[in-house]
């Protein structure tokens, strides 16, 4: 198999060539004397040539290194200018961001964010995946993703952003002809509405301001994957359903809805940014991280 050329020994060949000294090349490198020493003795051995002629008060070119020295300096040349020009590129924000959030989070809250960071960062684009599934960020390729939940430990890196208030609601037409639960009970004789991603769907958990805690099995007439599809059968007063404030904040200022058992919630959650494993980001994905935890730490509907 034919092996590659062995680009460090020539650029190094070209530096103690600049030089015309190991030690000068050696400080200027940042490397040992014996290292910039083996470089050049390692590339002799392979072409077969002597490169230096060296004495103990004079280090001169020999006639294959004068050969060989316009050859190596080009070749270093070319290693730093590429270095250069993806340094420049990792700097500056630019090329695609795979961003992965919840279907209603997505279209209600980060959708309306993109323009403004789009139209501040011209050489970046979004490729915005939107799911209520749980998404495998690192085998779909995401940069980064926006989950809501109370995460368990993983090899994923998390930055809490704020945190995700649900409660359960209902219509005052709804309350008025059921009539209002005193207790998470007592919801087992009333339509409710359920939302298939919850941590545990099939049992309504409840936590009281006191530390008590209830749970139920929910019984009623929807059940959706997606929490949009619950809000206008919520609205039409069809049952109860237990909805983050993200999706509920400015029906229950219109009053449309109304928080039932106030005292009483869900575990609590939070709005989480999770990235892949490292602490590298291309400056691209940088530039959204820092955007997203800003527009997103202290939204109005968690406040």
């Amino acid at each position: 198999m034919q092996r590659l050329p062995d680009f460090e020994a020539w650029a190094v060949f070209a530096k103690v060539a600049e030089a015309g000294s190991f030690a000068r090349a050696a400080a200027e490198l940042g490397l040992s004397k014996a290292t910039v020493s083996k470089a050049v003795a390692r590339l002799e051995a392979r072409i077969g040539a002597q490169l230096f002629s060296r004495t103990s008060r004079r280090l001169a070119l020999t006639e294959a290194g004068r050969a060989a020295r316009g050859d190596a300096e080009r070749i270093l040349a070319a290693g730093e200018v590429a270095e250069a020009q993806a340094s420049a590129a990792a700097s500056a924000p630019r090329g695609r961001v795979r961003l992965a959030a919840p279907m209603s989070f997505g279209v209600l809250h980060v959708a309306p964010l993109l323009p403004d960071f789009l139209a501040a960062h011209e050489g970046v684009s979004v490729d915005l995946h939107l799911s209520d599934a749980l998404v495998d960020l690192v085998g779909g390729g995401f940069d980064l993703g926006l989950r809501i939940a109370a995460l368990p430990d993983s090899s994923l890196r998390v930055r809490r952003l704020c945190p995700i208030r649900r409660s359960l609601v209902a219509a005052p037409a709804y309350l008025e002809r059921r009539g209002v639960p005193a207790h998470p009970e007592a919801l087992s004789g009333h339509a409710c509405l359920g939302y298939a991603y919850l941590p545990s769907p099939d049992r309504w958990r409840f936590l009281h301001v006191s530390g008590a805690e209830a749970s139920v099995v929910p019984e009623g007439p929807l059940r959706a994957n997606n929490a949009d599809a619950l809000t206008p059968a919520l609205r039409a007063g069809l049952g109860l359903a237990v909805q983050p404030d993200f999706m509920i904040w400015d029906d229950l200022e219109a009053g449309r809805l109304v928080r039932v058992l106030p005292d009483w919630s869900p575990p609590p959650i939070a709005l989480n940014l999770v990235m892949p494993p490292g602490s590298l980001r291309p400056a691209r994905v940088a530039a959204l991280i820092a955007y997203l935890e800003t527009a997103l730490s202290a939204p109005r509907w968690a406040a």
